[in-house]
This record gives C-alpha cells, structure tokens and sequence, in this order.
C-alpha cells in the first residue's frame, strides 16, 4: 500500500487541546490560575496605571516645547546709541555702557552694527555683529571681547 497524504497523522500526544480556563471547578477553574485577589488577578487594569502613584501623563507640563536652560540673552546696544552717548569717542567699556544707563549690570553685552559711527571708539563688549565690527575699524577704533 503507498503512503497517501489523507493518511498522515500527528504523532500521539503531539496535539493537546487548549486550556479553557475559568470553566468549573477543574485544574484552571475559578481564579483561572490568576491566584485571588490582588491586581494581576483583576480583569482590566490600564497599562498607564501606577498602582495609585500620580501618573507620568498627569506629573508632566502641559505645556509644548522646553526652554533651553544654557541660552545666553545679550543686551544690545546700537552704534548710533554709542555714538549718542560717547560724542567725544575714546573707551567704551560695559561699566562705561551701565553707568550711562544704556545697559543693566551683570548681563552680557553685544553690540550691533546699527547707525553710523563719527568719531574712533574701542568698545569691549562680550559680544559684537560683524556689521557693527567693520564699522568701529572703518572709524580707527578696535574692539576688544571681554
């Protein structure tokens, strides 16, 4: 007799049907090998729950977007503003610039390239444009980063 493929059969044992738990009292009944009580024996718990703990989507902002905390704001200050305050020319530094109240203290200063310049100046600042650097050197000035 050949061998037909209607004739093939799983070994004995190798098919088991499936587990029905929760089905009467048997090997996997009642609790359905959950164990009692507790939360993994509960039906639906949401995977976001924290076992009572303040949720992370309720512990965040709200708010879009993050503030970086290294960004460095510079006061400006114009050439036509330094050339207001400095008709003579000569130094200009950031003590200068605060006591004639062009800036306030204790914050970095840069210094752009806004309006013209008439006399020689030599600004230190802690920052310049390079509009506002051509124009201080086209007068004879320097500028100094401090």
């Amino acid at each position: 007799m050949t061998l037909k493929l209607h004739h093939l059969r799983p070994a004995p044992g190798a098919k088991t049907a499936k587990t029905r738990v929760g089905r009467g009292e048997a090997s996997k009944g009642k609790t359905s090998g959950r164990g009692t009580k507790g939360t993994k024996a509960r039906y639906q718990v949401p995977v976001a729950f924290e076992g009572g703990q303040m949720p992370i989507h309720m512990r965040l902002p709200k708010l879009k977007g993050f503030k970086n905390p290294f960004k460095v704001e510079f006061q400006v200050v114009n050439l036509d503003r330094i050339t207001e305050l400095f008709p003579e020319g000569g130094s200009v530094t950031v003590e200068e610039l605060v006591a004639r109240g062009a800036v306030r203290k204790g914050q970095p200063v840069k210094v752009l390239g806004q309006g013209d310049l008439g006399v020689k100046v030599d600004v230190s600042a802690q920052a310049f444009s390079s509009s506002a650097k051509e124009k201080i050197e086209a007068a004879g000035g320097t500028t100094t980063l401090v």
